[in-house]
């Protein structure tokens, strides 16, 4: 399935999404930091705000350009929406071409989680990576991350991200894609679900996680 894209569009009036760029490198973390306590900003318990957007949003910019999104409100980067169309790959080249160039400085704190401060989950988690092309994800090989800050909340900007990003994925005819969802968080179960998600049952997929797929062809 193509659909008309155009990678820079108006959202809702005033809000626009575009490609992002080396240059929204700091909006990323930033964006990622602020929205990294479900939903709310982390920035006071992490003694490296930065390293929560290392993992989770600047990779995608490096290794996906074409499915890299930020949004903006009055010229400011208030969210993004992010996505691989390959999760296999994706993982391959961040444990090749990304996390070996932060280890270089950053120490592994670790296997004792009794013992972490500060952002020492991120400096585990950059140290020993948890598998993201799990056996259960196989028939939705893209993945798709969104995050907003509370401004642009509730006004139907996050529905419209989604859709955009899916149209993207449909134009490099990724088949089917998931999405990594906390399982407690009703409100975001209940938003997939309306853009035709469902839950993915599967063995591989361990207690406490939850993840979401969709058929896009």
């Amino acid at each position: 399935m193509t659909e008309t894209f155009a990678a820079t569009a108006e959202l809702v009036p005033g809000v626009f999404v575009r490609p992002a760029t080396p240059d929204d490198h700091a909006a990323l973390k930033r964006v990622c930091v602020e929205t990294a306590d479900s939903g709310n900003d982390a920035t006071a318990r992490e003694d490296n705000p930065e390293l929560v957007g290392l993992i989770y949003a600047v990779p995608y910019q490096v290794f996906e350009p074409d499915l890299a999104f930020v949004i903006e409100e009055n010229s400011t980067v208030s969210g993004y929406v992010l996505g691989a169309r390959d999760t296999a790959d994706f993982e391959a080249r961040l444990h090749a071409d990304w996390y070996p160039d932060l280890r270089e400085w950053l120490r592994d704190p670790g296997p004792d989680e009794s013992a972490w401060q500060g952002s020492d989950w991120a400096r585990h988690m950059i140290h020993h990576p948890p598998v993201m092309a799990l056996e259960g994800l196989a028939p939705y090989p893209a993945h798709g991350h969104i995050d907003l800050l509370p401004a642009l909340r509730g006004r139907g900007i996050g529905r419209a991200a989604m859709e955009h990003l899916i149209t993207a994925l449909r134009r490099k005819r990724a088949p089917a894609m998931h999405l990594d969802v906390a399982p407690d968080n009703d409100n975001a179960i209940g938003f997939y679900r309306k853009l035709g998600f469902e839950v993915i049952d599967h063995p591989s997929v361990a207690p406490g996680r939850l993840f979401m797929g969709k058929r896009l062809d």
